[in-house]
Formats: C-alpha cells, sequence, structure tokens
C-alpha cells in the first residue's frame, strides 16, 4: 500500500478559482466550469464523479496543459502550467490505438515522441507491455484485440513514459461489465503492490461504485456549470469488499448527494431569463428555460412498469435500481428527473418513489397512458405547453420547430436547446398533442379541431 500523500509536499496539481467558458457567437458564452479548486498529491487517486455536462473531460484537458482556462490559475509541481505538461500522461475511453500499428509499436510512440533512443524505447515498452498483462501480444494488431485487451495497450502507452501523474477519462466505460471488472482489479492491484511507474492518479467516472472502488477521494461536481459540490475521502483499505456494510452505505450517501442536488439543479436549471410572458413557473420552479434530456417514451414507461412491480412495489433504492437495470448514474438519473419532472415519480435521499399519477399510468391503457401524458405535459412542462399554444392560436395550426429552437436559445446554449427541444417533439408526438414533419421542419396540431 502506497503510504498516505504528505500535507507538506508541493502538490502535483494545483487548480485555484479555474472558469471555462465557450463563445457561442452572438449569444453570449457558455459557462462550462466555475470556481473550480483542486489539489492533487503524489500517492493518492482522486475521482471526479458527476453527470454529463459537469466539465470533467474539460478540467482533465485543463490539468494537461492542452486547454487553458478562461480563468483562474493552474500549477504543475509549483510552476504556472502555459501548456502541455511534461510528466502527464492519460488513457482515453475509446482506445485511440493506431490500427497500422502492432501493439509494441502503439506503446513506443510515446517515447518516441520524446526523444527516447530505439533500445530504451523496446525494453521499456516491454516492460510494460508485461506489467500490463499483454505479454506474448506484442506483434498484434488492434483487431486483432478484444476491446478489454485494447484498453490494455492504452494503459500501458500511458505508463511507459513513467509520468508522475496519469489521468484517466472513464477508461472503463467502453468495456463490458466483467472485463471492464478484471482491469479495474488488476489496475488497483499493481498500484496498491507499488508496481505502477506513476505518483498519482486522476479519474473522470460516471460510475459510482467504480469511484468509492479506487479513488482515496471523490469530488462530486454539480451541472450548469461544473463546480465541485462536495469532497468525500474514502479511507476503506485495498482490496475494498462491495459487500461490506460501510462500503454499501458509502455509494447510498453519493446516491443521495447527487440526487438530492439533481432534484435541486431540475428545479432551477437555467432558469428562464426572456420574455415574461414565456416565463411562468411550472412546477418545482420548471420554466420554459428549463432543459430537457431526450429520453424515449418507451424508456420511461418502463421504468415505471419497471417500479411499480416486485421486489420495488414503488419505491427503490437507487444503488440496487443500478444494479438491476446495469445502468449506470449518468444514465439513471435522467430517466428519474423527466419522471419527476413529469410528475410520475419523486427522487429524495437515494430512493426514486412511484407518484400516485405513475401508478395511474401504470394500471392504464395506451390510450389512457397517452391522455394522462398529455395532460403531465401541458401542465408541467412550460415548452411543451408554448408549443401547444402557439400552434392552437395560429389559425395554419403550424409553426416551424425552429422558432421554438431560437427562444430556447435565449435562455440556454444550443446544444441544450436542440436536446430540449428534440424531447418536446418526441414526448409531444407519443401524447398526440402536436405532430412534426421532419421533412418541412414544421409542428402542427394532429386535429385541430
Amino acid at each position: 500500500m502506497l503510504d498516505t500523500p504528505s500535507s507538506s509536499a508541493v502538490p502535483l496539481v494545483e487548480l485555484k478559482n479555474v472558469r471555462q467558458a465557450f463563445k457561442q457567437s452572438d449569444k453570449g458564452e457558455h459557462l462550462v466550469l466555475d470556481d473550480v479548486a483542486l489539489t492533487i498529491r503524489e500517492g493518492e487517486i482522486v475521482g471526479l464523479l458527476g453527470r454529463s455536462g459537469s466539465g470533467k473531460s474539460s478540467l482533465l484537458r485543463i490539468v494537461s496543459g492542452l486547454v487553458p482556462p478562461t480563468g483562474g490559475t493552474v500549477k504543475w509541481c509549483g510552476k504556472p502550467v502555459t501548456g502541455p505538461c511534461e510528466g502527464l500522461s492519460m488513457v482515453f475511453q475509446t482506445f485511440a490505438l493506431f490500427p497500422w500499428l502492432t501493439v509494441l509499436e502503439n506503446v513506443e510512440l510515446g517515447l518516441e515522441a520524446i526523444g527516447i533512443d530505439s533500445a530504451e524505447r523496446r525494453r521499456r515498452s516491454l516492460e510494460a507491455i508485461d506489467l500490463i498483462g499483454l505479454d506474448g501480444f506484442e506483434s498484434a494488431y488492434p483487431k486483432e484485440l478484444s476491446g478489454g485487451m485494447r484498453q490494455r495497450v492504452g494503459f500501458a502507452r500511458a505508463l511507459v513514459i513513467h509520468p508522475r501523474l496519469m489521468l484517466l477519462d472513464e477508461p472503463f466505460s467502453a468495456l463490458d461489465v466483467l472485463t471492464a471488472e478484471t482491469l479495474r482489479t488488476d489496475i488497483i492491484e499493481l498500484w496498491t503492490e507499488g508496481r505502477l511507474p506513476i505518483k498519482s492518479m486522476l479519474m473522470v467516472t460516471h460510475n459510482i461504485e467504480e469511484a468509492v472502488l479506487m479513488c482515496d477521494r471523490i469530488l462530486i461536481f454539480s451541472v450548469n456549470p461544473g463546480r465541485v459540490a462536495s469532497e468525500i475521502k474514502v479511507e476503506f483499505p485495498h482490496p475494498r469488499n462491495r459487500l461490506d456494510p460501510d462500503f454499501r452505505q458509502m455509494v447510498d450517501d453519493i446516491y443521495a448527494r447527487m440526487t438530492n442536488r439533481a432534484s435541486e439543479v431540475a428545479d432551477r436549471r437555467l432558469a428562464g431569463h426572456g420574455h415574461a410572458a414565456h416565463d411562468a413557473h411550472g412546477p418545482q420552479g420548471a420554466t420554459i428555460g428549463t432543459s430537457l434530456q431526450p429520453i424515449s417514451s418507451n424508456l420511461l414507461a418502463g421504468f415505471l412498469e419497471t417500479l411499480a412491480a416486485p421486489p420495488y412495489d414503488g419505491r427503490a433504492d437507487l444503488p440496487h435500481l443500478a444494479a438491476g437495470l446495469q445502468l449506470e448514474a449518468d444514465e439513471l438519473f435522467p430517466i428519474i428527473e423527466a419522471l419527476q419532472l413529469l410528475g410520475f415519480a419523486d427522487i429524495a435521499d437515494g430512493d426514486v418513489t412511484l407518484l400516485e399519477a405513475g401508478r395511474h399510468f401504470v394500471e392504464s391503457e395506451l390510450d389512457q397512458r397517452k391522455a394522462l401524458f398529455r395532460t403531465q405535459l401541458v401542465s408541467r412542462v412550460p415548452i411543451t405547453a408554448l408549443i401547444k399554444r402557439v400552434l392552437d392560436e395560429r389559425p395554419t395550426h403550424r409553426a416551424p420547430a425552429a422558432r421554438f429552437q431560437e427562444e430556447l436559445e435565449d435562455h440556454m446554449s444550443a446544444d441544450f436547446a436542440e436536446r430540449t427541444l428534440e424531447a418536446a417533439i418526441d414526448w409531444g408526438r407519443y401524447a398526440e398533442l402536436y405532430a412534426f414533419n421532419e421533412q418541412s421542419g414544421e409542428l402542427s396540431l394532429e386535429d385541430p379541431h
């Protein structure tokens, strides 16, 4: 086991008041990160846990020196970062191997880039390949390898330069469950035995159990913009037992923190600030500027049916539900938030509960389900209510979808506006609230009379 990092040593990474924003043509800027502080010392694995859109991957690139922040300070080993940092390496989610190169050649690339001679490159690369469990596959090409083996090449390529800090951008998320578990276990075993030629790791993940299993500290990020909402120290010794009551309690606590915060964010996300006539708040503070995720109606219905049936019977602990459905937090939360916005379910303290409208939906036939969904959309989702009102008021009962996209962009980024409109169109079509012609890009009433 590695020693606990010394608080007196100069940190490997130190971020203060870091801000990151991107220009949006004439619509100002989209704030991705705001007032982020982060310190990483030798001998620790730090996890960045949060939803998509919380800026975690952007933060990795800022730490690496590849992307300068809009504001704040970034230091590497006590010195200001002005460009790509030496002593850092990164493992990506998507392997990023060159298909025309062998395993050995892929691993050697980083060493070649920093001018290491061929004999030393070969020696260190073979050593890294052996360490990561790929001995015997040096001459194989990526197409000959499984996903897990290709990711091992990615780890070997990152390790071969002997970095002080290794950055991991969801390194296990593209793998199947068993392969990811095997590789994760191998990496932790090598780390605790002191066999990895690195000092620390900084890992982005959406998987709560993975964060508790691997990390010494977990930073939970909020969204829109990304901020460090809370920090959790994980002091369980390695190897960690997923079935240990304390382990399970920590996972439950993190789910509760993230769902409670997600609920707060869902209530006020990108609150509207445009035309007063369109800013009437729906339930839970929903406005025309509340962003939506395009979750299919079939997925929402299936989730409600699962929640209503045994063993949940209308109430489920999120970690158990996520495990049963094989969903990560980043996949699970948008479903629950959509159901909460629609008034079919509620989330609190890491549990999801079926509400009366949700139970009525589950017990109804298809036409009744559509009618109930229609009622909830109009009463609880301001953007769908706005679309319906505009279509009702126009003599032709038609309107271009672009008209609503432009209005949404007054309240949120273009990407969020596009996804929100996609969700509003899909849900409205399912509920037979309005129709959409993809060729003409027009919304209309199915039966204006």
